[in-house]
């Protein structure tokens, strides 16, 4: 019968813990002076070889509670080949983020670690294992084919530590981890550490763990009277905009470092482009990228001379980043523990983060479930106009100006102010010189607005047939009638009113089994248009063309382009016929 352990204990140092002299003079050097709430409760009974299960999310503190305690039973300054530890993590950023970690504390040790992972040399990782090492930190297909070659040896290791052990399931690691541990001592001290607990893997922690210890940390919460160290803001913005109104609330926000996420790799290349144009330090991370441009990426964000990491959730998985200020979710996540664990990397050390989610106006069920695991209010605001944008401007314009003055270094600039007052007003001379100021800071006031949209209501707010952002719906959402989808005549439009319609153009038809319902399904799906809201439709053999109200033609453009239609991308264009 595995323990429970109580983790609501007050803070610790790590002299109390028990651990050894090397291992307190590096964390003193590192500056770390309290346990976390993991580490009081993991590093005691994994020093004494317990199994454990710990559920914990990022920015706990848990790589240091497995990491001191395998240290603490590592012979100081070993010189046998074999490793006596191993460490599976699922990215190669998390391998090097707890190699280094464990490189840190165990200094004093002589400890040799090594992080394996793919994308990196193979040679140089089997001469590392050649000579010897004390600790193995891999990735579980790197491991794997090390473990075929026959160069990794696993026959001494007292520790097998699986990381994010979630993650490595959700990216089918499940087999490699298998045959990992059929290769490792019946007798070794296992540990299982997880931002969330699914059915399988705690099917795989009943398999490989000997009567754990279980752990599990809550989210810390903020004392009373206390400010909430992260604050949550969603925006509803209709997908064609949302490229725009980020870029918007990055304007307004002035994040010192943030990552966005991305759900796909083509999303994070195109959004990053965007952000570049936008003047933005922007910075792409994913799978598709090598080892060498991931290490790059992460070194300009961490130098400065980048701002923003747009990412997808596996590349960014184990990042952590110091001066983090913002997390953006591009997308709703489909899965509201990933929200939590995103949200989980700002708002650390008493400072106050911030997370922003872009929501279509579909997504409002989701959101509320977010919120109710997440435990806090997600405050629903409007996109800032641009006349919020133009005094966010005006204001960096104005203290950049304040603190010039400040500096009292403008002798030399006297001349040309004096010989413009023989001329001008001295107010209309400030005035121009704040014109150019704003100006080169790039405060040009050329945005268009973006358009305002509101979440749906559930079904129960429509049981009337009415809507709080539009106009009555027929049954199911669908336009009440619909021309034929063989192009054969025009019938009745499906708006409820008689204003302006726009034609559009989609390069997309018959041949790409387009029907009616695809079109329709995407603009309302994409759009904060209703099914009454679309006109008439006429499908040909390679394209097809549809009438939407005139006041939301440039939107569904924009979201159409951004969408797919029956799985594949079109070009969308207003009709020039």
């Amino acid at each position: 019968m595995s323990d429970e352990r109580d983790t609501s204990a007050d803070g610790a140092s790590f002299e109390n813990l028990g651990l050894r002299p090397e291992l307190l003079n590096a964390l003193a050097a590192l500056g770390y002076e309290e346990a976390t709430p993991i580490q009081q409760e993991a590093i005691p009974p994994l020093a004494e070889g317990r199994d454990l299960l710990g559920q914990a999310a990022t920015g706990t503190g848990k790589t240091a509670a497995f990491s001191l305690p395998v240290l603490q039973r590592l012979e100081a300054h070993r010189t046998d080949r074999a490793p006596v530890a191993l460490v599976l993590v699922p990215t190669r950023e998390l391998a090097v983020q707890v190699s280094e970690a464990l490189h840190r504390y165990g200094k004093d040790l002589g400890a040799r670690v090594l992080p394996v992972y793919g994308g990196a040399p193979i040679v140089r990782q089997l001469r590392s294992l050649e000579s010897g090492v004390d600790v193995v930190v891999a990735t579980p297909g790197r491991a794997l084919d090390l473990l075929n070659r026959g160069a990794l040896k696993l026959g001494q290791v007292a520790t097998v530590v699986l990381d994010e052990a979630d993650e490595m399931l959700d990216m089918g690691f499940a087999e490699d981890l298998e045959a990992i541990l059929e290769e490792t001592p019946e007798s070794r001290q296992t540990v299982l550490f997880s931002a969330t607990m699914p059915r399988r893997l705690d099917a795989l922690a009943r398999r490989h763990l000997s009567d754990p210890v279980r752990i599990t940390i809550a989210k810390e919460q903020a004392a009373a009277g206390e400010a909430p160290r992260v604050r949550q803001t969603a925006y509803v913005v209709p997908r064609g905009a949302k490229s725009a109104a980020l870029g918007r609330i990055l304007d307004v926000e002035a994040p010192t470092a943030a990552i966005v996420f991305c759900r796909t790799r083509e999303e994070v290349d195109t959004l990053t482009e965007t952000l570049n144009g936008r003047g933005y330090r922007a910075e792409p991370l994913h799978g598709g990228m090598s080892q060498e441009q991931r290490d790059k990426v992460m070194g300009r964000l961490r130098s400065g001379t980048a701002d923003l990491l747009v990412a997808t959730d596996v590349a960014a998985r184990g990042l952590d980043i110091e001066q983090l200020t913002h997390v953006v979710n591009y997308d709703v996540p489909s899965a509201p523990e990933s929200y939590v664990h995103r949200i989980g990397r700002v708002g650390r050390a008493g400072r106050e983060g911030v997370a922003i989610t872009l929501a279509e106006p579909r997504e409002h069920r989701m959101l509320k479930t977010i919120e109710r695991v997440a435990g806090a209010p997600i405050k629903v605001e409007k996109v800032p106009t641009v006349a919020d944008l133009r005094a966010r401007r005006l204001d960096l314009t104005r203290a950049a100006l304040r603190e010039t003055l400040l500096e009292d270094d403008l002798d030399r600039f006297r001349v040309v102010v004096e010989t413009l007052a023989d001329e001008f007003d001295l107010v209309e001379v400030a005035l121009a010189a704040v014109k150019l100021a704003h100006e080169a800071a790039g405060g040009s006031d050329d945005d268009e607005e973006i358009p305002d949209v509101a979440f749906r209501p559930d079904r129960g707010e429509r049981a009337s047939g009415r809507r709080s952002d539009g106009p009555p719906e027929g049954r199911g959402g669908r336009p009440e009638s619909r021309v034929r989808a063989d192009g054969g005549g025009e019938g009745r439009g499906g708006r409820s009113s008689g204003g302006r319609v726009a034609r559009l153009f989609v390069g997309a038809g018959r041949d790409a089994g387009i029907r009616p319902g695809d079109l329709v399904g995407a603009i309302t799906g994409e759009t904060g248009l209703s099914g009454r809201d679309v006109g008439s439709i006429e499908i040909h053999q390679r394209f097809a063309l549809v009438e939407v109200p005139e006041s939301a033609a440039d939107e569904v453009v924009q979201a159409l382009r951004a969408t797919m239609i029956k799985g594949r991308k079109a070009p969308v264009r207003r009709d020039r016929s």
